[in-house]
């Protein structure tokens, strides 16, 4: 993305607003993944490791330091971004931390946990989103664990979101905004865009919110790309799983199609002789 430009990537959005909300309010989340609370975040700059930067990395009360890598797709090389990470952690801080992989992408976890070597073995904790607790998160105090909840492996979908919702209208003013906008992006992943927006308009306040003549616009643009990004992850991996890898050109044909067009497209993908009669 450009800086001075609007554009907005969506995986990136999905990071960024995991984070903060793992920072500001995921409380009973990040215990569960780590075992101990975070008491302060650190910078999390490596230089020494080509300028890596890490997803999170907090220090317990104790003392103990954590890192936690968000994760949506399944990365064959992420043993070895895991250890690279492990080993810059250390020359920082002269700490190793606590590894953990939190995955919240829609196809099942996969990935190795494990790099070994005739000299060497690196393991680090694989939690896949799906599997924490869901009624526990959304009954937790902290809004951040509410939202993330809708993330994880629910019998009803539609009851997180409402009850997610129901959190977020309660709050002040100024944080109404920045939540909802959250969720959304969060919904992303899951394509449930539409939920959100549904379950907000039952609420006055939110309501209002998405009328707004800049809030509403800018909620209403949120939510077309998150179900576009939705979809197209979903046809990517139904283009690679028939045709192999996806060429550039292609690529860049997907990414300025709509969310109706992709799901069209993914309809179409087995009946398809190849990538050039699915993109005509």
């Amino acid at each position: 993305m450009n800086s001075g430009t609007l554009d907005r990537d969506p995986v990136q959005e999905y990071d960024i607003a995991l984070k903060l909300l793992l920072q500001q309010s995921g409380e009973w989340t990040l215990r569960e993944l780590t075992g101990v609370g975070v008491r302060r975040w650190l910078n999390v700059e490596l230089p020494e490791v080509r300028g890596t930067r890490v997803d999170l990395l907090g220090e317990s009360d104790g003392g103990e330091l954590v890192h936690i890598e968000l994760q949506s797709t399944n990365d064959p090389k992420m043993p070895l971004r895991m250890a690279e990470y492990y080993l810059g952690v250390y020359r920082r801080y002269g700490k190793f931390p606590h590894p953990v992989l939190l995955y919240v992408g829609e196809e099942p976890l996969q990935m190795a946990q494990t790099l070994e070597s005739p000299d060497l073995v690196f393991r680090y904790r694989a939690a896949d989103i799906r599997d924490l607790d869901v009624e526990r998160l959304l009954n937790s105090e902290r809004l951040g664990d509410n939202v993330i909840a809708v993330l994880g492996g629910l019998r009803s979908r539609p009851e997180a979101v409402r009850r997610a919702v129901v959190k977020i209208a309660a709050l002040a003013a100024g944080e109404r905004e920045v939540a909802l906008s959250q969720l959304l992006i969060l919904a992303g992943l899951r394509r449930c865009g539409v939920l959100v927006e549904q379950e907000a308009r039952k609420m006055p306040i939110l309501n209002d919110i998405l009328d707004h003549e800049v809030l509403g616009r800018e909620f209403k643009k949120g939510l077309a790309e998150g179900m576009q990004q939705g979809e197209l992850n979903v046809l990517r991996r139904l283009i690679e799983s028939r045709f192999g890898s996806l060429p550039v050109w292609a690529a860049e044909k997907l990414a300025v199609k709509s969310a109706a067009e992709l799901e069209e497209m993914s309809m179409r993908v087995l009946d398809a002789q190849g990538i050039e009669d699915l993109l005509q």
